[in-house]
Order: C-alpha cells, then sequence, then structure tokens
C-alpha cells in the first residue's frame, strides 16, 4: 500500500479502529460501469461518523452545550474499487482532540477485509447560534477519547 501523510505505522493504525458501520453499495452511488462514484465516499464518511459521535453520547453532550458540528476539511485515499452491490464496513476513530476542534479518521473494508477507503477529517464545534468555534468540554473530549 502506497505511504498515507497522516498514517505513521499502518498496522497499529488499522488496530485501532473498533467501531463501525456496513453500507451495502446501492445503484444510484455507481457510474455506467456499476463502479462507485468517487463522492460517495464522502457519503459513508460521513454516515459513519455521524453513528459514531451518537455511539459515543456526543451528540447528546452537544445538544445540551447548544453547539453543532461542521466539517472543517475531508481527505480521501481511494485504494481498491468498489462495485454495486459490495458489502462494505466504514471505520472511524477519534485521532487527535483539540481545544475547539478534534480529528477522525476512517478506513473502509471490504469483504475480503481488503481496505478499499482510508481518509480523515477536521471536525469543529461551533456555538449553534453564533457559527464561532465553542470550545469542547471536559466531558466530550473524554468521550471521544474512549475506544
Amino acid at each position: 500500500m502506497k505511504k498515507i501523510p497522516y498514517i505513521e505505522d499502518f498496522e497499529q493504525w488499522k488496530k485501532e479502529f473498533h467501531f463501525f458501520i456496513p453500507i451495502k453499495v446501492r445503484f444510484s452511488e455507481t457510474d455506467m460501469y456499476q463502479h462507485v462514484n468517487n463522492v460517495s465516499a464522502f457519503i459513508y464518511f460521513e454516515e459513519a461518523r455521524i453513528d459514531f459521535l451518537q455511539h459515543i453520547g456526543f451528540m447528546e453532550e452537544m445538544a445540551i452545550h447548544e453547539g453543532a458540528v461542521i466539517v472543517a476539511d475531508l481527505q480521501c485515499d481511494y485504494h481498491r474499487q468498489m462495485f454495486f452491490n459490495e458489502k462494505l464496513k466504514v471505520f472511524v476513530k477519534t485521532n487527535s482532540v483539540g481545544r475547539t476542534s478534534f480529528d477522525l479518521h476512517y478506513m473502509t473494508t471490504n469483504e475480503k477485509e481488503e481496505i478499499t477507503l482510508t481518509g480523515r477529517g477536521r471536525v469543529v464545534f461551533i456555538d449553534a447560534l453564533t457559527g464561532k468555534p465553542k470550545p469542547l468540554t471536559e466531558s466530550m473530549k473524554e468521550k471521544l477519547k474512549e475506544k
């Protein structure tokens, strides 16, 4: 596999994923060759990100503190083609936590457990009324750091 700038030790990085969601590639996500359209990867990441944040209790905490999250940047590396009707697993984990934002990493595998996608993205916690970045609470930081 090619060197990926945001991953130092690939085998260690891969072992740190625990949360995933299943995805079955829909026809509408493919091109005329039934190959997954490049934009679909970002949809898969979004779905996994939301489920992950709900799973760890971050979404409830966010609502209590009248906040929201926005994606500041999102990156995807494509390693294998994916096709219509294929069953995928989209993994997500917290890589780092800052004062107002956190970095999430993604990995997608196919039914043969081959890696099809890797990715990362910075998510910023904002005030729902002003749209300005807002500090993460200690409780939020702890939830994000849980494995």
